[in-house]
């Protein structure tokens, strides 16, 4: 195939003119016709791991899927996953290997033998701790079983556990509630601890390095509340674990190396939940249900190893995304999950999809002309249905969605409810599709008794023109391993996307620059002479005390 002369919207090998002219054709066409394509319905329909993904409601007929898939093969991205199973050096910037996948596998190549003895050592150490925590033989410094279990950390190391511990609730165990702090800002912490013991209450500091600012200014106002409380410093470890590798600053903290578990380089903190940083998750579900995550997250690993590319669930999502960002030009993508307790699930993936895609140059090092990671939002429904629903059926933007749905409505307490959230959620994703034309906008107003010539003008403000992308992504029942499955899948596609735009998914270089001046702000806010510019100085002088 020959390659047009003008800029590539993405590394293209070979495939942007005729992937460029079926945009083109597709965008003009009908999503409904499309999804009824018996060719579309057959390539359109995957499953893995207990998740079934129907992504045939989209502006992609057959022909344009099957150059995709084309393109997938000649760019060699499939050739590229055994890179996150033997350690090979993904992460080129801060020269590591990219393991996350090693954390829940349950046998290792040879290449990563140290590493994985290491993660099932960790396990170990997990289980004893939350064993012990649950039966009582680690009890708080007055003798007093632990009740209350609660996270300190931020970004990676509170996204991912606060988003699984509210998913898996009907999995949490009795013997302990778990609760989460990660804003700097005191009213986190504050509003937190006046329903806690100090005498019954755990912190776990979640830092690799015990320097993460927010993290460790509430890990200190943790210790001091203790301490007002009449916990002697001498048993201060009775009430504290720390997920690091800063042996030396937590002993100063105060806490022992027998209450320290590991983070290791070869893990991102958006990637961390499977490994020590899940210990919060651990004492929600127990150990046996962060073993059945583990496992999930395992078998969707195993079928983006080895699932052909025609069935390949996290491909799809990717190529997907790759369709809609380079050639579409769409730069939103929504998440909405019909099930309370995946609430979190769209913040989460903010982070796994913007913080590992947000890329302007590429593993060169060399400025991009096209496109990288589209904004991720979203919300649970059916709360997004009375707010950004609008958007999504009649606003301008192009926006993707992904539905994801939890289909086993009679094992709910509440059949019913559940039947009618189902309904809500398959309804919307219709209703983007099929929309509702002005003729039938109008005859709905005219049925409701208003006079036909007031429904003629008030007809194209309830024009809803359809023709919008989804896909939806279903379980019977959210499990431990429904869950860990579904997770998974999402940081194949991720990878999967970034080794398509030849960036390193891997990094976080973005995040630095801010954290840096904050501590020059924060001094001047404090007292020390400084100018930086207007506004700033402005904002400086009428904050001061």
């Amino acid at each position: 195939m020959t390659t047009s002369s003008t800029p590539a919207p993405f590394p293209d090998y070979g495939f942007q003119q005729v992937l460029s002219q079926r945009a083109a054709r597709d965008r003009a066409g009908s999503v409904e016709q499309i999804s009824r394509d018996p060719d579309t319905r057959r390539l359109s329909l995957l499953s893995a791991a207990g998740w079934q993904l129907d992504a045939s409601r989209h502006l992609l007929q057959p022909d344009s899927l099957q150059s995709l898939l084309e393109f997938a093969h000649a760019s060699g991205v499939l050739d590229e996953r055994e890179a996150l199973f033997d350690g090979s050096t993904l992460n080129t910037t801060e020269d590591r290997p990219v393991l996350h996948t090693l954390l829940r596998s349950n046998n290792s190549h040879k290449a990563v033998a140290s590493e994985f003895a290491a993660v099932q050592s960790t396990l170990a150490r997990m289980d004893t701790w939350v064993t012990g925590i649950h039966s009582g033989d680690h009890p708080g410094y007055s003798g007093q079983r632990i009740t209350d279990i609660v996270n300190i950390g931020i970004g990676g190391s509170d996204l991912g556990p606060r988003m699984v511990v509210e998913a898996l609730k009907p999995y949490h165990r009795a013997e302990c509630r778990v609760h989460f702090c990660a804003n700097v800002d005191p009213d986190d912490l504050h509003s937190l601890l006046p329903g806690l013991s100090p005498e019954t209450t755990l912190f776990i500091i979640c830092s690799k390095t015990l320097r993460t600012e927010e993290t460790l200014y509430n890990a200190r106002r943790a210790r001091q509340w203790l301490l007002d409380a009449g916990v002697p410093q001498s048993a201060l470890y009775k009430h504290f674990l720390a997920v690091s590798t800063n042996l030396q600053a937590a002993a100063e903290f105060g806490i022992p190396a027998d209450n320290i578990l590991p983070m290791w380089d070869w893990v991102g903190g958006r990637y961390s939940l499977w490994s020590a940083i899940g210990w919060s998750i651990a004492f929600a579900i127990g150990m046996d249900g962060f073993r059945e995550l583990l496992a999930g997250a395992r078998e969707m690993d195993a079928h983006f190893r080895d699932a052909p590319a025609e069935q390949n669930m996290p491909l799809r999502l990717s190529l997907l995304e790759i369709w809609y960002v380079n050639f579409l030009h769409a730069q939103v993508h929504a998440v909405i999950p019909y099930y309370q307790h995946l609430t979190r699930l769209p913040a989460f993936l903010q982070q796994l999809s913007m913080e590992s895609n947000g890329k302007r140059v590429n593993h060169l090092g060399e400025s991009v002309s096209y496109a990288t990671a589209p904004v991720l939002w979203g919300d649970v429904g059916t709360n997004g249905q009375h707010s950004f629903h609008q958007l999504l059926h009649q606003g301008t933007l192009l926006c993707p969605v992904d539905f994801i749905f939890v289909t086993d409505t009679g094992s709910s307490v509440d059949p019913e409810g559940k039947r009618r959230l189902l309904a809500n959620g398959l309804s919307q994703a219709r209703a983007l599709m099929v929309g509702r034309n002005e003729a039938d906008s109008r005859a709905s107003l005219v049925a409701r008794g208003i006079a036909a010539d007031k429904a003629a003008a008030l007809a194209p403000h309830l024009v809803i023109p359809g023709n919008r992308p989804c896909s939806t992504l279903s379980t019977p029942v959210l499990s431990p391993a429904a869950l860990g499955a579904l997770l998974a899948l999402y940081e194949h596609k991720t990878f999967f996307s970034g080794r398509f735009w030849q960036i390193n998914s891997f990094d976080q270089w973005g995040v630095e620059l801010g954290k840096a001046m904050g501590a020059e702000i924060y001094a001047a806010l404090n007292g020390q002479i400084a100018s930086f510019d207007p506004s700033t100085d402005a904002l400086i002088e009428s904050g001061d005390a």
